[in-house]
């Protein structure tokens, strides 16, 4: 099974903090690095919506994560695989 994890790198996303997530693949853990694919993307759609949260967000297998942050996306892939 692979996670896919797609990056927000909008404006206000990579402002708020998305900067560091475009870095996630080298901070993944030996185990998880062929287990997860990590995309970008110019914007996710969420930031115009007051009700979807704070930025940066990022997708999980398409499950929205808000005020994402490397330790955040690591324990969330973790919890995706069931481990």
């Amino acid at each position: 099974m692979k996670v896919e994890v797609i990056i927000c790198s909008g404006t206000l996303c990579y402002l708020m903090g998305g900067a560091e997530l475009q870095l996630l693949s080298e901070h993944l853990p030996p185990a998880l690095k062929d287990k997860v694919i990590v995309k970008g993307s110019p914007c996710v759609g969420f930031c115009d919506k007051p009700e979807s949260g704070k930025p940066p967000f990022a997708l999980i297998n398409g499950r929205k994560i808000q005020q994402a942050s490397v330790d955040k996306l690591i324990s969330e892939i973790k919890q995706e695989l069931g481990i």
